[in-house]
């Protein structure tokens, strides 16, 4: 999941902003209190969207259980979620390496280190909580996402979203191709000398290729947030630009794959034991992969991995961040009412770590196939949502937001 979507002087936050985490090293931004908060707090709003998407996958009835609305939520929900994570994971990187501006010299080296202690400390997480839940933990995936965008932290938001578009349309065809090579005798090979497989069923394979977010393909979304992060999502112009390009994206990308592959083009696979299609999925039993046709690229249904899929996804995506961020930023009404939500949002890893722990000490099913009921899903969301309002007014972090930021400290002893 998800998912768990992280020093400079800033204003004073106006008396309706969200908690003091937005204020952190990592987040501040130095511009003016209005747009500067309004922007931060829809990406936080976002955030908890995004979070709370994952507990509908994780703890709803599954999307064979549901009909009407429901199916529409749950639907929506199934991929897209940890989509939005993951660009908000790449948004996130800017606000350490420089928002507007990347920072160089001695303060860019510090930022890669924190970048790079975070996608360790990630990983180590992942591997622990991947050790219990198994592959559907989304942490280790980032740690190597945050590693692989090291190199580009300091480019443009127009060449990260030349980047990101290459690999949109490449990587999904040379996931293929590389899986349709893994025959079970190749990769026993490869997991017998892996040790993070030996501690969980997530080894380094799972994570570039085979996984549930398989880096190739899903480094797409990452980077697309970087792109994100570089932009002035205070300006009414950039906005309506986004909002443009974000529904035309996913316009282009679901109505494409419905002419080319039919019907069935955006039905979900989440629910068939394998997690990514034909660009790197999980098999069901962790065993070798099932045959898949070429014309599964065709495809765009949440999980598929394909090029249209994630075209639509990020348009996706970039419709919430958006819509987020104009919404905080031009109804403060509607601010003040979220603040409980929001305040989810500044603590993302620790709604999502939490959600896994709670579950399995109140001992609430995960969303299976017998499972018809709501309720655990509502309460998991309330629970969080009054967690979160309660921290925020006494603390400026969440419980893992500090332990992480605490982790990164040594970055700045960098020379």
């Amino acid at each position: 999941m998800t998912q768990t979507q992280p020093p400079q002087e800033t204003s004073a936050p106006p008396e309706n902003s969200p908690p003091p985490p937005r204020t952190s090293p990592e987040s501040a931004v130095p511009t003016s209190a209005g747009p500067s908060m309004g922007r931060l707090v829809g990406v936080d709003l976002a955030r908890a969207l995004a979070v709370f998407g994952m507990y509908v996958v994780h703890i709803g009835p599954p999307l064979s259980a549901t009909t009407g609305v429901a199916s529409w939520i749950r639907y929506i929900a199934d991929g897209h979620s940890s989509v939005l994570f993951a660009t908000l994971a790449g948004f996130s990187l800017m606000l350490i390496a420089g928002r507007r501006e990347p920072k160089t010299g001695l303060a860019g080296r510090q930022a890669k280190a924190r970048i790079a202690i975070r996608a360790v400390v990630l990983l180590v997480l992942g591997t622990v909580l991947a050790m219990e839940y198994g592959g559907v933990i989304i942490l280790g995936f980032y740690g190597v996402y945050f590693l692989l965008a090291l190199p580009l932290v300091r480019l443009s938001a127009r060449t990260l979203a030349i980047i990101a578009a290459a690999f949109a349309l490449v990587t999904p065809q040379l996931a293929f191709v590389l899986t349709s090579l893994l025959t079970p005798s190749v990769q026993e090979s490869i997991n017998a000398y892996d040790p993070l497989r030996r501690l969980s069923e997530v080894g380094v394979l799972d994570l570039l290729l085979t996984g549930f977010y398989p880096a190739l393909t899903w480094m797409s979304f990452v980077i697309a947030g970087m792109a994100l992060g570089r932009l002035d999502l205070s300006s009414g112009t950039v906005q309506k630009r986004l909002a443009a390009l974000g529904a035309s994206l996913t316009a282009a990308a679901y109505s494409m794959s419905l002419l080319l592959a039919g019907s069935g083009a955006l039905r979900s696979t989440a629910e068939d034991g394998s997690s990514s299609g034909s660009s790197g999925s999980m098999p069901p039993d962790g065993g070798s992969f099932p045959e898949m046709p070429a014309s599964s690229l065709l495809t765009a249904g949440p999980h598929s991995g394909t090029t249209f899929d994630i075209i639509g996804s990020v348009g996706v995506a970039i419709l919430v961040i958006v819509g987020a961020t104009v919404a905080m930023d031009r109804v403060p009404r509607l601010r003040r009412l979220a603040k409980p939500v929001i305040a989810v949002g500044t603590m993302s890893l620790t709604a999502y770590v939490g959600h896994f722990l709670a579950q399995s000490a109140l001992a609430v099913p995960a969303g299976t196939g017998t499972q018809q009921s709501w309720v655990p899903l509502i309460m998991f969301v309330l629970g969080a949502t009054v967690f979160a309002a309660v921290w925020s007014r006494f603390f400026r972090r969440g419980p893992l937001e500090y332990l992480l930021n605490a982790a990164t400290k040594p970055a700045k002893h960098i020379r």
